[in-house]
């Protein structure tokens, strides 16, 4: 029987062999548990020695040029994402004129505002416009625009010329990177775009953002660390991280600990 770090190992040798695997035929091949092998998953997650998925893992990409799908992105670190919607919720207020971003994290977000009685939301995801399609007390206003399958948001010029026309109380805002030097970014330079315009738009910008995506800088920078005004993250981020980003004036609230400002 190998040890633990031994079969994490062979794990993600074997992810990056075969390209992606399912749990049960990871379970099968290295004869341990699904519950054992969904762990060791999410540790080489942590170290980014691969992807988690939905029902498996998928080899690590190299670039960050590169995308996961919505699919890919909705299943790592769920639990966080879920917590870090929860805070996000105790900030809206009955009235408001808010916009979510497309993001697995707003998509989590978007489920918890059924119980409001007037809400108007602007958004650009297919996801949360699905979600959201039959509240009959949220005014639901789409952007229109070209849709990308990867994130699965309506971006480019329609969009943005959509977006400018509006202005909101609060933007619920995704991100790939948030790096104290390099401010936000993503990989794609016309989704970048339509984020920027979505910045410019909005009195207040909440970031929804887990802590693997501190430090991280992707391909196009759509925003400045000083455009946030919030940033709603779990506790597993690094406290040190989180007091630069303090010291540039952005609200620190933890997700998963009260939801408490720090």
């Amino acid at each position: 029987m190998l040890f633990e770090e031994e079969r994490k190992r062979q794990i993600a040798d074997y992810v990056r062999q075969h390209g992606r695997a399912s749990v049960q035929e990871l379970s099968n091949h290295f004869q341990v548990s699904e519950s054992t092998v969904r762990r060791d998953l999410s540790d080489l997650e942590e170290q980014e020695l691969l992807r988690r998925t939905h029902g498996g893992a998928v080899a690590a990409m190299q670039s960050n040029s590169s995308e996961p799908s919505f699919v890919e992105k909705e299943d790592r670190f769920q639990q966080q994402k879920l917590d870090i919607a929860k805070a996000a919720l105790s900030l809206i207020r009955e009235g408001d004129t808010i916009m979510l971003d497309s993001g697995t994290t707003t998509y989590h977000l978007a489920k918890l505002l059924k119980n409001f009685q007037r809400l108007t939301v602007v958004t650009n995801s297919v996801m949360v416009a699905q979600e959201l399609a039959n509240e009959k007390s949220i005014e639901l206003l789409l952007t229109g625009g070209m849709l990308r399958p990867e994130t699965q948001a309506m971006v480019g010029p329609f969009a943005e010329r959509a977006i400018a026309s509006v202005h909101v109380d609060k933007l619920f805002l995704a991100t790939n990177g948030f790096d104290a030097e390099n401010g936000l970014s993503t990989p794609n330079l016309i989704e970048a775009a339509t984020k920027n315009r979505m910045i410019k738009s909005a009195d207040e910008v909440i970031l929804l953002a887990d802590h693997s995506k501190f430090g991280k800088v992707s391909f196009s920078r759509f925003g400045e660390i000083e455009d946030v005004t919030t940033l709603i993250t779990d506790s597993l981020a690094s406290p040190t991280v989180l007091q630069s980003f303090e010291e540039k004036g952005i609200v620190i609230v933890l997700a998963g600990n009260g939801g408490a400002v720090q």
